[in-house]
């Protein structure tokens, strides 16, 4: 039965007219990497804190080991995928121009992944020896 617009209740007439249904994903995808990020960021300071005053050969040794290059590319991965996703909800809530704020958008994405290959690939040399 089809009832006027006009005598249908709120929530009825908003039905529909919501988000796309893409804001959920953000929102989950920043709280899981910020989780992620607590305990690599606690770890990353404590073994900085732990090299300072160490020579370059102390830092390649503790960088060459697998398990310690598997969880710096899982920092390293995590990190800038968070600060992508959240430099990205910023801009969409800030950027009132279409062009702008897709051009600034495809941006950070390009300098946030450029720079997390850049350290994962100098990682991988640096713990690789090559």
């Amino acid at each position: 039965m089809f009832a006027p617009s006009n005598l249908r209740s709120p929530l009825g007439r908003a039905r529909g007219l919501g988000a796309a249904k893409e804001g959920l994903h953000h929102w989950w995808l920043q709280r899981l990497t910020s989780l992620a990020l607590i305990p690599l960021t606690v770890w990353f300071a404590a073994t900085i804190v732990g090299l300072a005053g160490s020579g370059y050969e102390a830092f390649v040794a503790w960088l060459s080991d697998p398990c310690t290059t598997a969880v710096m590319v899982g920092f390293l991965a995590v990190t800038f995928h968070h600060a992508q996703s959240g430099m990205q909800v910023v801009i969409e809530d800030y950027v009132s121009s279409h062009s702008w704020r897709l051009a600034s958008i495809i941006l950070v994405k390009f300098v946030c992944y450029g720079l997390a290959i850049l350290g994962i690939v100098s990682t991988l040399i640096v713990s690789f020896g090559a």
